[in-house]
């Protein structure tokens, strides 16, 4: 087997068919298989795999109780027979030649494992205007990527997204699998799974790159495209960032940042005294974008503002269990 898709989902029968179709039409060259991994779903998503007619190759149904997008992954990694494993989700539509492209950028590039574009299909057809129709930390909240026209090497600046990722099998052999304690779960926005692996990654000696032409369309509904769910996202980036910090001692606003020892810098209630003054700076900031009538800088400060309230509220946490 050369390749295998593994897609986690969770009570997304509705999109999950489209997602589906647009595997059926892959133009791809050698053996290949599809491993769809239900995350303890409560609506009909087995009857819809289950049901799929006319799939070109072997498309796999696997439960997994324990709940996690990371720990569903981990199950389809298990079960997966091919050479090349490509990650993605269950709101996508691949490219045509979304695995050739993988297969030759992961030869010519001569790397471990590759990510590509993730590019917006906008639910109701339109991008709100304080959203800004390009990369940046905004694009990451709802999952899409564009580093450009240029193959350029995943870093500690420049890491994959989930939903369009594709690996060599040994990848996870030498670097782990994934963390669950830190991935997407159901009632969450808990993130920073991929950063954490390309960490073990990179220490383990593997190579990735960004290819260009490695694009999926993700869908995005309409229930994200809000400033209250941007709101609640940096606070769960907060979160992830503090046990990321916990578990790593890696800088909780600048996680690819060395310069910084952390067992030397003053902290208060866990957290690093000098994001306090970040804090003060931004809410300053905040106020006066919004007095020159500047919504979109107004509306960034406060994110990051959110942003800090999630690192102090996990920081709180990590203190009491150490009490």
């Amino acid at each position: 087997m050369k390749f295998s898709i593994i897609i986690a989902t969770y009570n997304r029968a509705d999109e999950l068919p489209r997602t589906l179709e647009s595997l059926k039409g892959l133009e791809v060259n050698e053996p290949w298989e599809v491993i769809v991994v239900d995350n303890n779903s409560s609506d009909n998503t087995r009857e819809v795999v289950e049901g799929v007619k006319s799939f070109p190759v072997s498309l796999k149904y696997i439960f997994e109780k324990e709940q996690g997008r990371s720990a569903a992954l981990n199950a389809g990694i298990r079960a997966a027979q091919g050479e090349i494993l490509a990650i993605t989700d269950d709101d996508v539509r691949v490219d045509p030649h979304w695995l050739i492209n993988a297969d030759r950028a992961l030869r010519e590039l001569n790397c471990d494992y590759v990510g590509g574009k993730a590019l917006p299909i906008w639910s109701g057809g339109k991008r709100p205007a304080w959203l800004p129709n390009r990369g940046g930390k905004h694009w990451g909240v709802i999952a899409l990527l564009d580093y450009g026209p240029e193959p350029v090497p995943f870093s500690d600046k420049k890491v994959p997204l989930g939903v369009n990722i594709v690996f060599r099998r040994e990848c996870f052999e030498k670097a782990g699998l994934w963390d669950n304690s830190i991935g997407r779960k159901a009632g969450t926005l808990l993130g920073q799974e991929v950063r954490e692996w390309a960490q073990r990654a990179h220490a383990a000696g593997l190579r990735g790159f960004y290819s260009p032409d490695l694009v999926v369309h993700h869908v995005i509904p309409e229930d994200r495209l809000t400033k209250k769910y941007f709101r609640r996202w940096f606070y769960w980036h907060g979160i992830s960032r503090a046990i990321l910090y916990q578990n790593n001692r890696l800088d909780m606003e600048s996680p690819e940042s060395t310069a910084l020892d952390f067992s030397k810098v003053p902290h208060v209630a866990g957290v690093p005294r000098y994001l306090y003054r970040t804090c003060l700076k931004k809410f300053v900031s905040m106020w006066t974008a919004l007095a020159r009538r500047d919504t979109i800088a107004h509306f960034e400060d406060e994110l990051w503002l959110w942003f800090f309230a999630g690192i102090v509220s996990q920081r709180w946490k990590d203190r009491q269990k150490v009490s």
